[in-house]
């Protein structure tokens, strides 16, 4: 079994799915002007034990975000964005948020692929 999860910090302060437009709003308008640190983790377990982990972390510099700039980015986003931590989705309209990016495109998407690909390959579940 493999899962995934991923976490938002900004100024140390942890965030997760808004839970509703309004908290999205919110959330973007702290994010503005910081650097957002997306943590993403990943685990395999068979029979109820961990047999392998892996974390990452990318950096996101949010670009300066004005009210109608947010606005108009949840009107187009909101609710697809509500599932998602960090309130975007880098493959659509989020990418509008950031000056720069540093870390793993995967991690970013929200599952460091390549160490679990790795894993996947040391156990023979893929191919080497």
């Amino acid at each position: 079994m493999l899962g995934s999860d991923s976490l938002v910090t900004v100024d140390s302060r942890r965030f997760d799915k808004p839970r509703s437009r309004a908290e999205a709003a919110e959330h973007l308008a702290y994010f503005s002007g910081k650097v957002m640190e997306l943590h993403s983790a990943a685990a395999l377990a068979r029979g109820g034990r961990t047999e392998w982990d892996h974390t990452d972390v990318a950096r996101l510099k949010v670009r300066d975000l004005s009210d109608a700039f947010i606005a108009g980015y949840l009107d187009a986003e909101w609710p697809a964005v509500s599932g998602c931590v960090g309130v975007f989705r880098i493959e659509a309209l989020g990418v509008q948020l950031f000056e720069s990016i540093e870390g793993s495109h995967f991690t970013v998407l929200g599952m460091p692929l390549l160490p679990v690909l790795a894993a996947l390959r040391a156990r023979g579940v893929l191919r080497a």
